[in-house]
């Protein structure tokens, strides 16, 4: 480490003491170029393929996401192994326990991977980074959704029967993804204490605390985000969740046609997502791009209520809008706080997001137990409305309180750097 220091400071430390001029890391070794940062970014991106605040002060801060996403890694694998476990010896309950100890692990390390692609991708290409993430993540549940049912057929042939023996074992294969997660999060925590290290970001430190009663100081910008959010999801995966039967019976789809309709939201964003990610850091425009994700998805949520078009269109229109909103929705968190309550932000915005999805599911099945499907169509279609309403109340308070939420990613650097050089001198 202190090599790498002294190659990026100079032999004198960097104090200008010297004539010597500094010897350049090489590209992928060096956090301040792009070849590393990529290499942060694949990381990141695998770190969420198998799958919050605190009062320190913000060096301790940096530290414990490090820290805090190896631990969260650790609860994946602790609950991928106990549910495994579970399925082996019969045991409903300890899957059950399993599944928990999972989510915890699963949401907060998401929570991790968000603050981690601010940190090093804010004022450049957070767009893309969000889009990329999401990319990786819907590989991975396509990934799941096609070889698991191999890797089950093929322990069954090995064991020469099915059962709970069976699904065990696939389960715990399965886990090796989790693992490779936990190893992309060790590498992920020395990269970024590294980065620290090497590029001083301490030296700009505010000494600000962060405590849970920073979430009465966010902003009206910041509650419409997550009111926009949580609406939005509810009309999206709950709907997946249904959607095979739904497919079924209104459209007289075979049980092989519904599932592939049903899962071409995720096929289609894939390999959209760092499309979009790309156009949003290009054009900016933030808010617009949200306000075009939520009124597709309401058309979509129409058409499959009250027509009988082919349903491929209204599904591949909302793998279209679901890529979309996600390249330029969550970036805008970082731009609605500071960067101090990161954590916190995305970390209150995962939770209501599951809460959310929990009691819309609930009611979901509720009204397709006792309406049906067109009667859950509509209600569906009443939360994209609630998440349109929030979108558009968004414009005109960040137009009102003169906000950079519709800036492209080529001015807000090019402001960053101007505020930069105002504060040196």
């Amino acid at each position: 480490m202190a090599e790498e220091e002294r190659a990026l400071l100079g032999p004198d430390g960097g104090d200008g003491g010297s004539a010597a001029p500094p010897r350049a890391l090489p590209a992928v070794c060096d956090p301040s170029r792009l070849p590393h940062r990529l290499l942060v970014l694949a990381l990141m991106c695998f770190l969420g393929f198998a799958a919050s605040a605190t009062t320190t002060r913000r060096r301790s801060r940096r530290r414990f996401r490090g820290l805090g996403t190896v631990i969260f890694s650790i609860f994946v694998c602790v609950g991928q192994v106990i549910f495994a476990l579970g399925a082996l010896v019969n045991a409903f309950w300890l899957m059950e326990v399993g599944r928990f100890i999972f989510g915890i692990g699963g949401e907060s390390l998401a929570v991790a991977q968000n603050t981690y692609a601010v940190s090093w991708f804010k004022g450049k290409e957070l767009n893309l980074v969000f889009g990329l993430q999401l990319s990786m993540a819907r590989i991975g549940s396509t990934v799941n959704m096609n070889i698991m049912g191999w890797i089950y057929s093929r322990v069954q042939d090995l064991l020469g029967h099915t059962g709970h023996a069976t699904l065990g074992l696939t389960l715990l294969i399965g886990g090796i993804t989790c693992l490779f997660s936990l190893a992309c999060a060790l590498i992920l925590a020395y990269l970024d204490k590294r980065a620290e290290k090497l590029l001083c970001k301490e030296q700009g430190k505010t000494g600000e605390v962060i405590k849970l009663t920073d979430v009465k100081n966010f902003s009206l910008s910041l509650w419409l985000i997550f009111v926009i959010c949580v609406c939005y999801y509810a009309a999206v995966f709950p709907f997946i969740g249904l959607g095979k039967v739904f497919f079924i019976e209104k459209f007289q789809f075979s049980s092989q046609e519904a599932s592939a309709i049903n899962s071409v939201v995720y096929i289609i964003s894939a390999p959209m997502s760092p499309v979009f990610g790309i156009l949003v850091d290009k054009v900016g425009k933030n808010i617009i791009w949200v306000l075009c994700a939520v009124i597709t998805t309401l058309a979509s949520h129409i058409m499959l209520a009250f027509t009988f078009w082919n349903p491929w269109i209204a599904m591949c229109l909302l793998g279209v809008a679901y890529s979309l909103l996600a390249c330029a929705l969550w970036p805008m968190v970082a731009f609605v706080v500071p960067e101090h309550q990161l954590g916190t932000a995305y970390g209150f915005m995962q939770s209501i997001q599951n809460l959310g999805l929990a009691v819309i599911a609930i009611a979901a099945g509720m009204i397709l137990d006792t309406r049906g499907y067109l009667f859950l169509e509509v209600f569906f279609s009443a939360c994209v409305s609630l998440s349109l309403v929030a979108v558009v109340m968004l414009y005109f308070v960040n137009h009102l309180t003169g906000g950079d939420l519709n800036w492209s990613a080529k001015k807000r650097e090019k402001l960053q750097k101007v505020a930069a050089n105002e504060k040196e001198i």
